[in-house]
């Protein structure tokens, strides 16, 4: 029994090693097909994105276009090399297959396959390019890759950032670079002795003595607060182009020539002070509510003077005397 059980094994091995090298063949045929297919899918998306990379609107769809051309040619070429090698293989039964093994994957990777699917949604709307410099979140940024899985950020301190195309695709993104030209501000402080529309004057000759400045669209100044100690004006103006470098080298130069131009001009330029006001406890109407001031400036009523120590001394001297005068009186009357 067991001799038999053997030989039955043995043919069955036979058999198989037999089948194998009879489809040896094909397998061989076959993954030559397919490794052509592999190349031709590779050069075509290489020439789609070099059709496309002039283009500045062009590269998102020509990177959409140039992966799906790749996996549609990929896909073929694998039907036709296991139709070599399974030569009873249908495409119905193909479809089948992945229509099935997509349901097991989807279940299985549904974090990966949202991320593609949210990778080639940005590819096609373009919400931003490669090249562009966006702020997600707390990360700022070159755009380096657009992936279908996750996009590749350089920071401008020399580190990659890699987001899932999901989070970039349902949150906000700021892109710096969208338009050809951009809007910088900051806020200047003088004193609130000084002429405002002589600063106001001062800050714009500094401004359009600045290259990078635009000057249409123009620069501005605008008062946009009376604070503690300064009475702060807004300045504002456009830079071409947008990007970080441009923004910080315009910065440097029109604060400094803004500084140096109200420095040379008399105009102050106060840090943060606090005034401390004591109420004069001595004035000549202390304690009447109607007349006391706290302290603080008076306006155009009448201001109470302050009473002096000696005019106090004098009064609490005439005070004694008379009582002093009046001890007297009594005890001569009593005599």
């Amino acid at each position: 029994m067991n001799n038999i059980d053997i030989s039955t094994a043995w043919k069955n091995v036979q058999s198989m090693v037999n089948g194998f090298i009879n489809l040896l063949p094909s397998i061989i045929l076959a993954l030559i097909v397919f490794l052509i297919f592999l190349i031709i899918a590779s050069r075509l998306k290489i020439l789609v994105k070099r059709l496309t990379r002039n283009h500045r609107y062009a590269r998102n769809l020509g990177l959409v276009l140039g992966r799906l051309a790749q996996g549609i040619i990929i896909l073929i070429g694998l039907f036709i090399a296991l139709s070599i090698v399974i030569p009873t293989l249908r495409a119905g039964d193909l479809v089948q297959l992945l229509g099935i093994s997509g349901v097991a994957i989807g279940f299985a990777f549904r974090d990966i396959l949202q991320n593609f699917l949210a990778g080639i949604l940005i590819l096609l709307t373009e919400p931003f390019h490669i090249d562009d410099q966006i702020v997600f979140k707390n990360f700022e940024g070159t755009v380096e890759n657009i992936q279908t899985r996750a996009t590749t950020i350089r920071t401008y301190d020399g580190r990659r950032i890699v987001i899932p195309n999901s989070e970039l695709f349902t949150n906000s993104v700021t892109v710096n670079t969208a338009f050809d030209t951009r809007r910088l501000e900051y806020d200047v402080g003088i004193g609130y002795n000084d002429d405002i529309d002589l600063a106001k004057q001062f800050i714009l000759e500094a401004m359009y003595g600045v290259e990078e400045v635009l000057k249409e669209p123009a620069p501005d100044v605008l008062v946009i607060e009376l604070a503690e100690s300064t009475v702060n004006i807004r300045v504002r103006w456009w830079i071409n182009p947008p990007r970080r470098i441009d923004d910080l080298q315009s910065r440097d130069k029109v604060l400094s020539a803004i500084k140096k131009k109200l420095i040379a001009n008399g105009i102050d330029l106060p840090f943060p002070t606090q005034q401390i006001l004591f109420h004069d406890q001595t004035e000549e109407t202390d304690g009447n509510r109607s007349h006391q001031r706290e302290g603080w400036p008076a306006g155009k009523g009448k201001v109470p003077q302050p009473s002096r120590i000696i005019d106090s001394l004098k009064l609490l001297a005439q005070v004694y005397s008379s009582q002093d005068n009046n001890g007297k009186v009594d005890s001569q009357i009593n005599k």
